[in-house]
């Protein structure tokens, strides 16, 4: 009995390597492929009240493809022109690098502050291109929206089939039960996918009417930003203050604009997160801090700065699945906060 187990054990940890191993080397296919999926969920709310509103479904699926096609395009858009213009900019600040060290070496006030000579010295376009090759995997992700869009097609038009084949896979007898599952757990992703990416375009769109209003540059890449580490509970919201807020002191070298847009931002993003949104999702679809820390470790190191920003939506996935099946509850319990 031992041995049995010792080799069951051994057997899971063999194809847990090797699944590790499969979806680093498919990271190309694998991310544009779970956003599809995530964004089916997403526009599933639009196809639905289509059918709704009397519109055979044959037609409702072009539309509602056509309209996310031009949405992904116009973002695409947005993204690399805005990246396009981050790069152009770079030179321009590395004279206000030499200013703020100046400006530090002599002292704020009664305050002297030694700063190494190497801060002046900055190369800001090396500094600029390391960033961006930091990033880079971000931005190839997006600027796979193709395939993204092409994933998309076939999950929506194949929605729905799945259902029929349950009776036909399984026999009458559970296919009843079976199908009720699939039902909560479809149900409880789309919700949580759903409200996720709502709070999220809020919270971007709040940084970026924010950010242009004090006259920050880049304020479109700074609310992307946001609404993408938005996925990112507590860990997410600190990195996007923190750049923005850096950002806007290097920029304008006072106290006051970055004072007054940490308090601003900060303030509705707690609303938005604290207030609007626990409200809205429930306290069900709750993730242990000590799991969104090691999901983020795993998915950061498997596939980089995409995989972080998936981390939490895909634990929150697999925990919705453990809720709905009883042998797998006490996992979801597990995962709870």
């Amino acid at each position: 009995m031992s041995d049995d187990k010792f080799f069951k054990g051994a057997l899971a940890i063999v194809l847990l390597f090797v699944a590790c191993v499969v979806m680093k080397l498919a990271r190309p296919v694998l991310i544009p492929f779970i956003l599809a999926v995530f964004l089916s969920y997403i526009i599933d709310p639009a196809l639905t009240f289509l059918t709704r509103c009397r519109c055979p479904r044959p037609w409702a699926v072009p539309i509602v493809l056509v309209m996310m096609a031009v949405f992904l395009y116009l973002v695409g858009v947005l993204v690399y022109s805005s990246g396009k213009a981050f790069v152009t900019e770079l030179p321009r600040y590395q004279e206000r690098l030499g200013d703020i060290s100046r400006l530090l070496e002599n002292g704020l006030g009664p305050f002297k502050i030694d700063v190494p000579t190497a801060l002046g010295n900055l190369d800001i376009n090396r500094a600029g291109s390391a960033i961006l090759k930091a990033i880079g995997p971000f931005f190839t992700v997006l600027g796979k929206l193709f395939l993204v869009f092409l994933f998309l097609v076939f999950i929506v038009a194949g929605r729905g089939r799945a259902e029929a084949k349950i009776p036909k896979a399984i026999g009458d007898g559970h296919a009843g039960r079976v199908h009720g599952v699939l039902e909560r757990i479809n149900v409880q992703i789309r919700k949580y996918l759903i409200i996720k990416t709502a709070i999220g375009i809020g919270n971007g769109l709040m940084v970026w009417i924010v950010l242009k209003a004090f006259g920050v540059d880049f304020a479109f890449l700074f609310g992307l930003l946001a609404f993408a580490l938005n996925y990112i509970p507590n860990i997410g919201s600190l990195i996007a203050t923190v750049l923005r807020v850096g950002f806007a002191l290097f920029q304008f070298g006072t106290f006051w604009t970055p004072f007054w847009i940490l308090i601003i931002t900060v303030g509705l993003d707690n609303i938005l997160g604290n207030f609007i949104e626990p409200r809205v999702m429930g306290k069900g679809l709750g993730l242990s801090p000590l799991l969104v820390f090691f999901s983020l470790l795993f998915w950061g190191w498997l596939w980089g700065i995409p995989g972080m920003i998936l981390s939490v939506p895909l634990t929150a996935v697999v925990r919705i699945v453990c809720q709905n099946i009883p042998a797998l509850r006490p996992v979801a319990v597990l995962m709870g906060p």
